[in-house]
């Protein structure tokens, strides 16, 4: 970015130039956005996504290369920008050395003329942010000069044969590959829903990290990891009982360090043979009796902490307006049946040995030392804040860019589609200003953790709460879904928006609401798969849901493996890809994801830097600039 044009020494000179410049970059085109959503976990086919850019690398590199390629070398090439070292080590191991040197050649030249594509939307300045600072020098010369010049054709082949001289091609190749990667997506946007389900989404956050180009919107499940950091024992007993429900404790003892000994202790006390607590274990996954056994019996014990844990907090906050959410007093003597909102269900699967009748919210001494030691593992998990902070620092309630809503529950609204929301101390906070409180609090108890605050106690209402924008439904029924089997008691209740979202001029009734052009911005949604055979673009293309299905367990219901929208100089552009099998295979047999794109928009003329947000930060540069210029100059 440019220096501040109130600096008091700037010279004449050094203004005009600067001057210069922002005013070229206004007429650059408007580099490429990604939206993405709802993760949970799913590393190999999210990082496969980021590397093939949404599909966007082997369509620059048919827009560069045109004919000049089989489609099978263009296969070849683009995962050589998708998996360098990889596909160094096939040709390494497939070619003879005169071969290989041959190749070596080929796809240094190929990258070279792929690279200068990729950075036409960019400044020079830029670009050479992007490139590794080790091969700065060296790429650079390679991109702007032409092999073809006689004057500098031997110059330009005596650089890529002394990288193969002296080793460092391979090195170079990674390098510029992965800056194709950075450049063919310049900011990505991450609708909520890193964690949960999925086995590894710390490496999804640690390749977020590396990227640096990101930012998130909370998602419900994200809440519940932030909410466990900050000390939350609402928020740890939920995250486990989850990761226990999909197999997946791993993440817990061997990511994140958390001794998971004393639950499984506890544990111990239950039939590990319940059947609603049996483990949902991923396909191509195998446990040992041993292994379910522990698991389910860790599962409900978590379980039964967790709903006597919610009795505390809501009764200190009748203003959260969850006492139909105190269940264990409405159990039956027998433990047989249980009563909800004047409805009596028949149990199935109870394990209420452990809940006293007399005080159904006590928790027992063991209980009490198994939910203490997991706070104090969660808090003093050093990887644990090391990602928390990351998510903290580029993460908000919502965000608006570009003209757009990026959210990834819900606006509560009521039936008639009108703003509702929370009251603390007499003040009802909705809309905007709900999601500001929210998001001011959730910052505030993870940087100042102290159980039982209020902005504790939001943390797990985030999750849970009838008017919480991440979870936009009446009630959890997660006692009903686990104990009841009668299927009427499940139902949620989702808000009213879910209902009202297909409708245009609600849509833009939210918009306005924010501060934003109603009529030509969108909302840009996450958290809810869409069903196969239902279409993601609403309210004539101003609601964009792109949850898709990375989660496995949902990809039955949307028939697809994840949701990406683009957004560039030419329009909208919503891509839906199938499901991803595995990184091996994907190697093994170059099967990209097939990835299906749909129009959303397309803009009459390419849009330009001048008209997004940070086009208009430009703007107001320029006219600092020009003050300044015309006081030093007529003085």
């Amino acid at each position: 970015m440019s220096q501040d044009p109130t600096a008091p020494f700037q010279t004449v000179p050094a203004i005009t130039t600067e001057l210069i410049n922002l005013s070229a970059i206004l007429n650059l085109p408007k580099p490429t956005e990604a939206f993405m959503s709802d993760i949970h976990g799913e590393y190999d086919a999210f990082s496969h996504v980021l590397r093939n850019g949404s599909g966007n690398v082997k369509t620059k590199i048919s827009e560069c290369f045109g004919g000049q390629m089989t489609e099978q070398t263009r296969q070849q090439f683009a995962f050589l920008v998708y998996y360098p070292s990889e596909m160094v080590a096939r040709a390494q191991a497939a070619l003879a050395p005169a071969e290989l040197e041959q190749w070596y050649r080929d796809q240094a030249l190929r990258l070279a003329q792929l690279l200068a594509y990729t950075a036409t939307k960019y400044t020079r300045s830029k670009l050479r942010k992007a490139l590794a600072p080790e091969f700065v020098y060296i790429t650079e010369e390679l991109l702007f000069n032409d092999p073809q010049a006689a004057d500098k054709r031997a110059y330009y082949w005596a650089i890529i044969q002394n990288l193969i001289g002296l080793g460092q091609v391979t090195a170079w190749i990674e390098a510029t590959a992965h800056t194709i990667q950075q450049l063919t997506v310049d900011q990505i946007h991450i609708i909520g829903d890193i964690y949960d389900r999925g086995p590894a989404p710390h490496r999804v956050v640690e390749a977020l990290m590396r990227l640096g180009h990101v930012d998130f919107q909370w998602g419900n499940h994200d809440i519940l990891w932030l909410g466990g950091a900050a000390g939350s024992a609402l928020n740890i007993a939920n995250l486990v009982r989850i990761c226990a429900r999909y197999a997946n404790l791993d993440i817990l003892e061997d990511t994140y360090g958390i001794n998971l000994r004393h639950l499984a202790q506890l544990g111990e006390r239950y039939d590990g043979d319940n059947s609603a607590f049996q483990p949902k274990v991923p396909a191509g996954t195998t446990l040992s009796d041993g292994e379910r056994r522990a698991i389910t019996q860790i599962h409900q014990a978590i379980l039964i902490i967790q709903l006597k844990l919610e009795g505390p907090v809501i009764r200190r906050r009748p203003e959260f307006g969850m006492a139909n959410r105190l269940l264990l007093d409405q159990l039956s003597p027998d433990r047989q049946s249980i009563t909800i909102d004047g409805q009596t269900y028949a149990l199935t699967n109870g394990c209420f040995d452990l809940v006293d009748p007399a005080d159904p919210y006590r928790l027992t001494a063991m209980e009490q030392s198994v939910i203490d030691q997991l706070v104090q593992a969660f808090i003093h998990s050093e990887k644990l804040h090391r990602h928390m902070d990351f998510l903290v620092e580029n993460g908000s309630m919502y965000r608006k860019t570009n003209g757009n809503l990026l959210i990834h529950g819900c606006v509560p609204v009521d039936e008639a589609g009108e703003l509702v929301g929370l009251t603390l101390a007499g003040k009802t906070y909705r809309g905007a200003a709900l999601f500001d409180l929210l998001g001011t609090n959730l910052v505030k108890a993870y940087q100042n953790p102290e159980p039982g605050s209020l902005a504790n106690d939001l943390l797990w209402y985030l999750w849970t709460g009838p008017y919480s924008p991440l979870f936009g439904k009446q009630k959890m029924t997660t006692f009903e879904r686990y104990f009841i089997a009668d299927k009427a008691a499940h139902d949620e209740q989702p808000n009213p928006y879910y209902r009202l979202r297909h409708e245009q001029a609600f849509v833009q009734k939210l918009l306005r609401a924010f501060g934003l052009d109603g009529e030509r911005g969108h909302i840009i949604n996450g958290h809810t798969p869409v069903k196969k055979g239902n279409s993601p673009i609403m309210a004539n293309r101003q609601m964009l849901v792109i949850d898709g299905g990375f989660s496995r367990p949902y990809q039955k219901t949307t028939g697809i493996g994840g949701y990406t929208l683009l957004d560039n100089s030419y329009g909208m552009q919503l891509v839906a890809h199938q499901p991803f099998v595995s990184r091996q295979d994907a190697i093994a047999h170059l099967t990209d994801i097939v990835s299906t794109r749909r129009v959303v928009e397309t803009e009459a003329r390419r849009r330009t830097v001048a008209e997004t947000d940070i086009g208009h930060q430009l703007q107001v540069q320029i006219c600092l600039l020009k003050a300044r210029l015309q006081r030093l100059t007529s003085g």
